[in-house]
């Protein structure tokens, strides 16, 4: 567990200079399409691994999938080549969308990991549980920012299939598909997402990243300076942060940097925070990956630190394209169970900023952390032909039109 896993070799450029020592000195896995890259090393392979062929399947129908056609959900490459100046409060209301689903994209596979870790006091499953925390935060801001503009999220609209690409195109190469926790896992789905706004490696099709299209919000909102309305925002405690209405846009730039900052870093330093000295997303999850705390040396930050031992996982299968088929009729019926579930997680989002407030989400929370239960059960049930275990697919159930 102390040696780091091989690498591939990247060609760096535009680097900031944190992330020039950062990234690059620390041995930072490429963010690329990669379950199909995930033979690092023997040590790397699990029962879960043995589906790649699944996620490689994936990544040729994401590659091929039409743009995600949810509510309000456009193009971030389209939105980022509107003019500054011609970013007004419409685009702000598209953008903002967008990050819903974005926001919303995360969580799913992040939970599988979590859940996947059998001892849930282990440093590992810590540092994930936080991790969810703060993304679950980070929807609510997104979702406050897009009242305050007069928009209304559409969130349960903007609900993701996996496997697939990002939402709007975001980090274009990645596939973000569900899976028990392991190395390939932390470096192509969670590493990828939360990457900085440096390219590791030279891309034929650059797309903007997560931080990028936050850094264009927070530009549009300075320029337009647009009026904030408090109504239908919505307040409540989500784990260890406490959400609050956008009033000013003092609060704006303050929403935005957290989010930007507990995920992928600051420009100085990964454990840069409103509240604490704990490594960004992006950094946590290079510690997961090279089972070393980050440590700044002579020669920069490298993953030089205590040990961070990979835990005991259950062997949860990537989800393949379609989903689970053919399944027994227990296993059909936790995954409805789940799916169910999700869905009414979700339809509780959507109420919550369509007036029901702090109350309607904090049910919502409630009933998320029931999800944990039929997941769990669904991972510890052997998928036939010895392809590790099943898992929950995320999928969100609508309502049959009258």
């Amino acid at each position: 567990m102390g040696e780091e896993p091989d690498e591939p070799a990247v060609a760096p450029f535009k680097r900031r200079r944190f992330l020039a020592s950062a990234a690059v000195a620390a041995g930072a896995p490429t963010a690329v399409a990669g379950p199909a890259q995930a033979a690092a090393s023997q040590a790397d392979v699990t029962a879960a691994d043995v589906a790649a062929a699944d996620v490689a399947a994936a990544e040729a129908a994401a590659a091929q999938a039409p743009a995600q056609a949810a509510a309000g959900l456009g193009s971030v490459a389209r939105l980022m080549a509107v003019p500054e100046d011609s970013r007004g409060v419409a685009w702000l209301r598209s953008a903002l969308q967008v990050a819903v689903g974005l926001e919303l994209a995360t969580i799913p596979p992040y939970l599988c990991g979590w859940w996947s870790v059998k001892d849930q006091r282990s440093e590992v499953a810590r540092m994930i549980r936080r991790i969810v925390g703060d993304e679950m935060y980070h929807l609510g801001i997104v979702c406050n920012l897009l009242v305050a503009v007069g928009g209304r999220p559409q969130i349960k609209a903007a609900a993701p299939v996996y496997p697939g690409p990002l939402p709007g195109g975001v980090r274009a190469g990645v596939t973000v598909y569900l899976s028990g926790l392991t190395r390939p896992f932390v470096r192509d789905v969670m590493m990828a997402i939360e990457a900085p706004e440096v390219s590791l490696a030279r891309s034929v099709q650059p797309s903007p990243t997560v931080g990028e299209f936050y850094e264009g919000m927070l530009g549009a909102f300075r320029a337009v300076r647009p009026d904030l309305a408090t109504r239908g925002q919505v307040t409540q405690h989500i784990d260890t942060d406490e959400l609050r209405p956008v009033r000013t846009l003092d609060d704006v730039e303050h929403s935005i940097e957290i989010i930007r900052e507990q995920g992928e870093g600051t420009e100085s330093s990964p454990t840069d925070s409103f509240s604490d000295d704990r490594p960004a997303h992006y950094y946590a999850f290079g510690e997961i990956y090279h089972g070393r705390e980050l440590r700044e040396t002579d020669d920069g930050w490298r993953y030089v630190g205590p040990p961070v031992p990979f835990p005991d996982v259950r062997p949860m299968a990537p989800v393949p394209v379609g989903g689970w088929r053919n399944t027994s009729a227990h296993v059909g019926g936790l995954l409805f169970r789940f799916d169910a579930m999700y869905s009414t997680v979700l339809d509780s989002l959507d109420a919550a900023w369509a007036g029901g407030g702090h109350r309607t989400l904090g049910a919502g929370i409630r009933t998320m952390r029931g999800l944990e239960k039929p997941a769990v059960e669904l991972m510890e049930t052997p998928v036939p032909g010895g392809r590790g275990t099943y898992g929950p697919q995320f999928r969100a159930l609508r309502r049959p039109r009258r």
